[in-house]
């Protein structure tokens, strides 16, 4: 398992190691003890997976303290753009992202913790999005922010995606008072 860390502190990309020959592939897709070895100490709760066609987005979206969820995503078949944005007040990245593309041939995963707004714009058709949560989810505590935000400046390559109704309702960044808190401490943890 290879580990990229970020200028925003503790999102990582995971890459596994997959094993590949005539039959097909293996991967570990979560080792609770590896990913302790790299500062990842949550305790996953929830597991949830989607179904989307190309040009599906889905967020910007959170969960408000004392239900906060950090996610471990990935995509099993197809493609997605993955975004994280930092929501963390005083946090010296606050407002800034990180985009991938995650898809079933790379295998990539992303971990973002709590504090957080994350989305993602599906890529191919039929694409099976899967993310584990670590709290559950709770509706009186959701929250969202316009996906296309000018103060956020996200590159979705993309005009107009395919939106629930709950998403175009989000806030934009401006209206957005996050009751998110930057920890220093834990950012300390993560680097060493």
């Amino acid at each position: 398992m290879e580990i990229e860390k970020f200028d925003i502190p503790n999102v990582v990309l995971i890459k596994p190691s997959v094993f590949e020959d005539s039959r097909g592939y293996f991967y570990e897709s979560y080792n609770k003890n590896k990913f302790k070895e790299v500062g990842i100490l949550d305790d996953f709760v929830q597991s949830n997976q989607s179904l989307s066609q190309k040009g599906v987005l889905r967020g910007l979206h959170f969960q408000i303290p004392p239900h906060a969820q950090s996610k471990l995503v990935r995509v099993i078949k197809g493609a997605v753009l993955d975004v994280a944005v930092d929501i963390r007040k005083n946090s010296p990245t606050y407002g800034k992202h990180v985009s991938f593309v995650l898809n079933e041939h790379n295998k990539h995963m992303l971990y973002i913790p709590e504090g957080f707004a994350h989305g993602f714009l599906t890529l191919e058709n039929d694409t099976i999005f899967s993310y584990k949560c670590g709290n559950f989810y709770n509706k009186e505590s959701e929250g969202g922010i316009m996906w296309n935000d000018k103060d956020l400046g996200i590159n979705w390559n993309f005009s107009s995606p395919l939106l629930s109704d709950k998403d175009n309702l989000n806030v934009s960044f401006g209206e957005f008072n996050s009751p998110f808190e930057y920890n220093i401490l834990s950012v300390l943890n993560e680097k060493h």
